[in-house]
């Protein structure tokens, strides 16, 4: 009997991880259906974005998915808009119908946005997005200030960082190490020298730096050396990597503070170096997992 439960839970389970998701697509008008779904390609010079290099964010013009940040954008000189990174996991790549191509396309709803290329070089990462305006809706964002942080296992800092209002989005990386581009296992081989760390990008007018560190060091221990809950090792410390003095000063002030309180803060405070984004899996990891975090939970520490 018990063997028949665990077949009948392991079929349903499989027909319930096998139903597609529903993407709610927005209405097209008959241009942007000829590219957007006939795969069509706008001519150049003529798309409201080819020179567009306000800062801001990319989105699909079908299911409103985020593509492109403006920091990845550069000017080509070809007639369309030019970006040599995608947010991550945002974009598919497959061969063109022409057999010689890469074709990109939303990896949300699959709508058409146009083709990649390489080794060109006109950035050092020798990638070239070659994209339609037509496809996109362009998001302008009026300020943004980043902080980077690491506090343990960076899934539960990244998520009650993004719960913060005026945070436009917290990502989970690799900071402070010697080896370049790591990975998970690299990293937590402890071999690297790097932290788990957050990139939190936020909107300076809804919040403040001093506000993000403020619930940084409410949503974990500080007083923790090189470890966070279960999670042992230098990856798992608890450092502040600050982008200038200002932010530097924010955070010795944070500190001094909650060292005057008694607190016995082993928080390293160093300046900012290359983030280095995770693997896609880590990103809104208990979003997709659902859950809390089991190695943080939110504690009162300023008054």
């Amino acid at each position: 009997m018990r063997i028949i439960m665990i077949i009948l839970m392991l079929v349903s389970l499989n027909i319930e991880y096998g139903k597609e998701k529903k993407v709610e697509y927005n209405e097209l008008n008959e241009a942007e259906k000829r590219v957007i779904e006939d795969k069509g390609t706008e001519a150049p010079f003529t798309g409201k974005y080819w020179d567009n290099f306000q800062d801001g964010v990319y989105k699909c013009k079908r299911c409103s998915s985020d593509l492109y940040r403006s920091q990845n954008k550069f000017s080509s000189n070809c007639g369309w808009p030019s970006f040599d990174d995608e947010i991550q996991g945002a974009v598919k790549r497959q061969i063109d119908a022409d057999g010689r191509r890469t074709e990109i396309i939303c990896a949300n709803c699959g709508a058409h946005l146009g083709h990649v290329f390489t080794g060109e070089g006109y950035t050092d990462k020798n990638t070239r997005h070659c994209v339609n305006s037509i496809s996109m809706v362009f998001e302008p964002i009026q300020q943004e200030e980043t902080a980077y942080v690491a506090g343990g296992c960076f899934w539960g800092v990244e998520y009650y960082l993004e719960e913060l209002e005026g945070v436009i989005s917290a990502e989970s990386g690799y900071m402070g190490g010697k080896v370049d581009d790591p990975n998970y296992y690299q990293v937590g081989s402890g071999q690297t020298g790097h932290a788990e760390t957050v990139r939190v990008i936020f909107d300076p007018e809804k919040t403040t730096y001093e506000d993000i560190i403020r619930k940084f060091f409410e949503i974990h221990d500080p007083t923790q050396f090189n470890k966070q809950g279960p999670d042992h090792g230098k990856q798992y410390r608890s450092a502040i990597f600050y982008n200038d003095e200002k932010q530097r000063e924010t955070a010795q002030d944070m500190i001094n503070i909650l060292k005057e309180k008694g607190y016995n803060i082993v928080t390293e405070l160093l300046p900012a170096k290359e983030f280095w984004l995770a693997e896609n899996y880590h990103q809104d990891y208990y979003q997709k997992k659902g859950g809390q975090p089991y190695c943080h939970r939110q504690i009162k520490r300023f008054d």
